[in-house]
């Protein structure tokens, strides 16, 4: 994914011998706060979310992002924006994450890693597949 300054941010899935160190690294004390406000973000987001395995990534900038494994599809609903549309999976989780990292970097303004991490997942997300819808859903 190219940036306008010609750097790639690139996305790696954590493997699962990595995945207890994944949350702790990026968010230290904050790191269930984050993953709770995550999952309960998404079921607000999508009736399609039920629960279930969620893929960490790491990115190549030094964010991250999760992104739920299941269904293939959500259909999103921002009540605040009057969005709706249907995401990947992927763009489901990052659009989610996205709001998770704002949301709680206003709660916790003391913990600078939170808004640098949103920042982070931004600059990739504007190069996905899916940037328009992602940027429509946050807006």
């Amino acid at each position: 994914m190219e940036l306008n300054d010609n750097v790639v941010v690139l996305a790696t899935l954590v493997p699962d011998t990595q995945r207890l160190d994944f949350l702790p690294r990026h968010f230290g004390r904050q790191m269930m706060t984050v993953e709770q406000h995550l999952y309960s973000r998404l079921s607000e987001l999508s009736q399609d979310y039920t629960g279930g395995y969620w893929n960490f990534y790491d990115l190549s900038n030094g964010g991250c992002y999760l992104a739920p494994t299941a269904p293939e599809q959500f259909r999103v609903v921002v009540d605040g924006n009057d969005f709706e549309g249907t995401l990947s999976a992927d763009a489901a989780g990052i659009t989610a994450t996205l709001f998770t990292f704002s949301e709680v970097a206003f709660r916790f303004p003391h913990v600078g890693v939170l808004s640098t991490r949103f920042h982070q997942l931004r600059d990739f997300a504007a190069e996905h597949a899916e940037a328009g819808l992602i940027f429509r859903a946050i807006d």
